[in-house]
């Protein structure tokens, strides 16, 4: 039987950060938490690292339609390198629209929900399309 990967990913905002969570043997991602952007969360995320033991960190990659860079794919990438001394391999992830179907996903239950939610779904979105193309 193949050794389990544990694998985090982040759904980056300027606000807040969306936080999933998954495992290359079980290949379904999980919504975890929502980090707020306050001066905190670089600690925050490697405390997540570190306790679930994760071995990559995932990034959700903004492009625009076109698969362009944009001011976002900047902000990400910037905040990206500030996680560079992380034990976790650090990877991207096209993340196209995933906070459009996060919301879509969470409205079909029909219970209130929030921008938070809507993140660490996004951050289980990008996490699942990860999980899918490389562990198939």
């Amino acid at each position: 039987m193949p050794k389990s990967t544990t694998i985090v990913c982040l759904d980056v905002g300027e606000k807040r950060i969306g936080v999933a969570v998954g495992d290359s043997i079980i290949r379904i991602a999980i919504p975890f938490e929502t980090i707020n952007v306050d001066g905190n969360e670089i600690q925050a995320i490697t405390e997540v690292v570190s306790n679930e033991g994760a071995d990559i960190l995932v990034i959700g990659y903004p492009r625009n339609q076109s698969g362009e860079t944009t001011k976002q794919t900047k902000f990400v990438e910037d905040f990206a390198a500030k996680l560079s001394g992380i034990s976790a391999s650090i990877i991207f992830q096209d993340e196209s629209l995933t906070s459009v179907i996060a919301e879509q996903q969470l409205a079909v239950h029909k219970r209130p929900y929030s921008k938070a939610d809507i993140d660490a779904q996004a951050a289980a979105i990008i996490l699942q399309d990860y999980l899918e193309a490389n562990y198939a």
